[in-house]
C-alpha cells in the first residue's frame, strides 16, 4: 500500500534519516519504533508530506507522492495525527471533527452528520456539543483520531497516540485502534508503550540513529540483539516477547 525507498533527510549537518526502506501492507497495523531522536517523527512527517525528503521515493497505492503537500496526500487517502494535540478550543467537539469532514464534503449539514456519526463511533458521543477545550488528555487523543477519520483515510498514521495516558486509557485506545483497523483502515503507528505494540502490531520496523536496524513481528524484533542494545533493553524485550 505504502512504500518508502531510499528515503534520506538531513537538517544542516545532521542526517536524521539515512536511506530507509519501509513497506506498509494493506490491512495491517505496522509499528515504527525506536528511541527518542531515532528519526521516527521525521519519517512520519516525510510520509505525510510535511517534510520533503532529500532523496528517495514514496509511493502510495502505486502512485508516486514524493514531495506532495499534506492536503494533496490527505485527499488520496493518507492522513496523520500529531502527538501534541491542538484542537480548535473555541469550537465544539463536533465542529472540530467537522473540520476533517470538510476535506471531502463541502455541504455543512452533511459534514456535521458525518462528524457526529464518527464521534459516536469513537466514543465521543456524550461530549460532541461541549467545547474541545473541556476535554481530558484522553478525550483530546480521541478527538485527534476522530478528526483524522473524518477525512475517510485508507491509511492512518498515528503519532504516539497513547503518550500521557493511564493504563485504563491505553487499553481503551488499543481497542479503538483495533476497531479502526477492522473497519478497513490500514494503520502505521509510532509508540513507546511496548505492551500496546505487542497487542496491535502485525509488523514492526525499528529505527536507531536514522537507520532501519530491524523489521519483523514484535516477537522477532524483541529477540534481535541490535534492537535490545539500541532501544528496548532486556526487560522491555522480554515483556514484548512474552506479550
Amino acid at each position: 500500500m505504502l512504500s518508502a525507498t531510499g528515503i534520506a533527510k538531513s537538517f544542516g549537518g545532521v542526517q536524521a534519516i539515512k536511506a530507509v526502506d519501509i513497506e506498509i501492507r494493506s490491512g495491517a497495523i505496522t509499528a515504527l519504533l525506536g528511541p527518542n531522536g531515532a528519526g521516527k517523527t521525521t519519517m512520519f512527517a516525510m510520509l505525510a508530506g510535511f517534510i520533503r525528503p532529500d532523496r528517495g521515493r514514496i509511493t502510495f497505492e502505486r502512485r508516486d507522492i514524493t514531495g506532495w503537500a499534506p492536503e494533496r496526500i490527505a485527499r488520496v487517502g493518507m492522513v496523520r495525527t500529531f502527538q501534541v494535540t491542538q484542537p480548535f478550543s473555541g469550537l465544539s467537539v463536533a465542529h472540530n471533527i467537522r473540520v476533517g469532514a470538510f476535506l471531502r464534503e463541502n455541504r455543512p449539514r452533511e459534514a456535521e452528520t458525518r462528524a457526529r456519526a464518527i464521534g459516536e463511533r469513537l466514543g465521543l458521543g456524550k461530549v460532541l456539543d461541549r467545547s474541545a477545550s473541556s476535554l481530558t488528555v484522553a478525550g483530546r487523543k480521541r478527538l485527534e483520531i476522530a478528526r483524522a477519520m473524518a477525512t475517510q483515510p485508507r491509511l492512518l498514521l498515528l503519532d504516539e497516540v497513547m503518550a500521557g495516558l493511564n493504563p485504563t486509557e491505553i487499553n481503551e485506545i488499543v481497542e479503538l485502534i483495533k476497531q479502526i483497523r477492522d473497519s478497513g483502515v490500514t494503520i502505521l503507528l509510532t509508540e513507546h508503550i511496548m505492551h500496546a505494540v505487542a497487542q496491535l502490531a502485525d509488523v514492526a520496523h525499528v529505527l536507531a540513529g536514522g537507520t532501519l536496524i530491524s523489521s519483523g513481528t514484535p516477537r522477532q524484533i524483541a529477540e534481535d540483539p541490535k534492537v535490545i542494545e539500541a532501544y528496548l533493553g532486556h526487560g522491555a524485550a522480554q515483556r514484548l516477547a512474552n506479550a
